[in-house]
């Protein structure tokens, strides 16, 4: 999976923020912290939810089953808004 062309990361002020541009169907913007902003970078290339669980376990102290469980829900979020090609 990989974020959708139609939606750019971009980091402000310590907050990631996930914009769609004028080809997406979504029209908002999603707003995280320093966790959706590591996601969005893996994502930035095709990978896994588990590669992504494995990138936030080496970068942030956490409890693995939590960090999966979070990282499950940011993408199927971003899969509802369109923001992720399967």
């Amino acid at each position: 999976m990989k974020l959708n062309n139609s939606f750019i990361s971009h980091q402000m002020d310590g907050q990631t923020v996930i914009v769609p541009t004028a080809a997406a169907d979504f029209h908002g913007l999603v707003q995280g912290n320093k966790t959706l902003g590591v996601i969005a970078a893996c994502l930035q290339t095709d990978t896994t939810e588990e590669e992504i669980v494995n990138t936030l376990c080496a970068r942030f102290d956490g409890d693995r089953e939590e960090i999966k469980a979070d990282v499950h829900e940011a993408v199927e979020q971003l899969k509802k808004i369109g923001a992720i090609d399967a």
